[in-house]
């Protein structure tokens, strides 16, 4: 377990199979498609500035016509990407942590932020999912079909907090459920190249 901690407290340089076997483990029996990321977190609080839920979604999907509000997530959340698939999607990427960053340890925080700041970039694990969702009518302001690459953390929570807080990058280790996603093969398969592009809003995409 040290060597496996000594690993991830630097970025892989590559996908580490010792690495993946380990974390492989813990997760039911499917496919998994591992990815290498490098993400810079936006600490999200649900219902304020930047909340996917207050805004895209709604732009989209509209409120909740029984309760008459957005979508809520539950617990804060990180946002680490976005760009556009083409003219009628966009993908969105979010990592969800596992117990809430108030349940995070200070001390252990502020220790990643200063080796960040020193430089370092260390690695967090995540089990991921691709979801392509879009309504049935177009009803909506803004109607299009939206990508959804969310992934669930397994390791990294106060990395992940300190980078946010520092605004700074970590490397992710991805291992994305073929089996649990809303997406063909294809898409899968278009995920590299995705994460590649320039990053860029929806706002920006639609006023150009």
């Amino acid at each position: 377990m040290a060597s496996l901690r000594e690993r991830l407290a630097e970025p892989l340089p590559g996908l580490d199979e010792g690495v993946i076997d380990a974390f492989g483990t813990l997760l039911p029996e499917g496919v998994y498609l591992p990815l290498l990321l490098r993400v810079e977190p936006r600490l999200v609080v649900p219902g304020q500035e930047g909340d996917y839920f207050s805004h895209e979604q709604v732009d989209t999907w509209g409120i909740d016509q029984f309760w008459g509000l957005p979508e809520y997530p539950h617990t804060p959340y990180y946002r680490t990407f976005e760009t556009v698939v083409d003219d009628d999607a966009h993908l969105y990427e979010f990592v969800v942590p596992m117990v809430p960053p108030t349940w995070n340890d200070r001390e252990r925080v502020e220790e990643y932020v200063e080796q960040m700041r020193q430089g370092q970039v260390p690695t967090a694990v995540a089990v991921s999912t691709l979801d392509l969702c879009q309504p049935a009518l177009d009803l909506s302001t803004d109607y299009y079909q939206h990508w959804g690459l969310t992934h669930f953390l397994l390791d990294g929570h106060h990395k992940l907090e300190a980078a946010a807080s520092a605004g700074r990058p970590v490397q992710l280790l991805s291992l994305l459920a073929l089996d649990e996603s809303l997406a063909e093969a294809a898409d899968h398969g278009r995920l590299a190249a995705l994460r590649s592009q320039p990053r860029l809003s929806r706002g920006a995409r639609r006023v150009r």
